[in-house]
């Protein structure tokens, strides 16, 4: 049986040697399936089966994200499994690359440029260490939410700080938030497959009142409260003393509120702390988003389609601050034309 540890090298060596990268090239780790982590018999043997990772969502959804003005800017994403996965991996391949410079010319096998790597990972509800994987204590934050702090100011990115960042969190709870923030309502509207939720089409705000109805439905979201609201602070009117008088409150600025800027605010500041995928509750608000009656593939493959629509969205938007997608894309923009 393999251990982690070994499971950890395996799979930051099958990165390090992989064909798709070069010392140009960015590297990006990000969290889910498809890698030797969560797959012990991938290993090297079958190396050549890492490259379908991009068919599993992260990875793909990402990459697809990055704007697609000159092809040879698009970074090599690679999943990681979970968030502590993911910044393992990060650190890790620092070491082992460190390790490899030190061979000499003819013997080296890393093909990574540490300069050009990067990670990005859920926010989440719960804080991630990240101090106690950085062996060489060098790293400039120590958990997900001080990097959150950092990143981000009233929801929108800060861009001052944003190049500092090489571990990047998601300013909304996690990845699949950014598959229902409000400005996606006309991708709905206008997919050729007309998305069905509830029986109906897609209407993202009945998706919104659902949400904020079930907000009193999490533990996690309880028992970490006082962490999380501390990043929606920035909304006006919202009671945050607990988690049915933010509900209350969501839900009377919500339904009275004549102004759509203010609206989306909330909407945006829900997004921030209510899970779109919640295995513990079983509230999977995005995989509840169904085909039409007349399709005739699989649900799988429908989301699929209607992700590279998504990904198409954030690639095209030119206010990086609001969308936090595009503002990572840039960072990672401006990194690949440096040495």
């Amino acid at each position: 049986m393999n251990t982690y540890q070994e499971l950890l090298i395996k799979h930051c060596k099958a990165i390090l040697t992989s064909p798709k990268i070069n010392k140009s090239k960015i590297v990006v780790l990000c969290e889910g399936q498809g890698s030797i982590l969560d797959n012990p018999i991938f290993d090297r043997k079958t190396v050549a089966n890492y490259g379908k990772m991009e068919q599993w969502h992260d990875a793909y959804f990402y990459k697809r994200c990055f704007p697609r003005v000159r092809t040879g800017y698009i970074p090599e994403f690679f999943n990681c499994k979970g968030r502590s996965d993911v910044i393992q991996t990060y650190f890790k391949l620092l070491e082992l690359h460190e390790e490899d410079s030190q061979k000499s010319e003819d013997t080296r096998e890393s093909r990574l440029n540490p300069n050009k790597l990067f990670a990005i990972l859920d926010i989440d509800i719960q804080s991630q260490d990240i101090k106690k994987y950085d062996s060489s204590n060098t790293y400039d934050f120590s958990n997900t939410e001080e990097i959150f702090s950092n990143l981000y100011h009233q929801g929108q990115v800060n861009e001052e700080n944003a190049r500092n960042h090489r571990i990047w969190v998601t300013g909304l709870i996690h990845k699949e938030a950014y598959f229902i923030i409000p400005e996606l309502q006309e991708v709905f509207d206008n997919y050729i497959n007309v998305p069905i939720y509830n029986g109906q089409q897609v209407i993202l705000e009945d998706i919104y009142m659902t949400m904020t109805n079930a907000i009193i439905n999490s533990n996690d979201l309880k028992d970490n409260f006082s962490t999380v609201s501390n990043r929606i602070n920035h909304c006006s009117g919202l009671d945050c003393t607990d988690l049915e008088k933010l509900r209350d409150s969501w839900k009377e600025q919500f339904e009275n509120s004549p102004d759509e800027t203010h609206k989306n605010e909330l909407i945006y500041a829900l997004l921030m702390l209510k899970k779109v995928k919640d295995n513990k509750t079983q509230e999977h608000y995005w995989e509840d988003i169904k085909p039409p009656s007349d399709w005739t593939n699989t649900e799988e493959v429908f989301r699929d389609e209607l992700l590279r629509q998504i990904a198409k969205f954030y690639s095209e938007q030119s206010n990086y601050t609001k969308y936090h997608i595009p503002a990572f894309m840039q960072v990672l923009k401006h990194f690949s034309t440096l040495n």
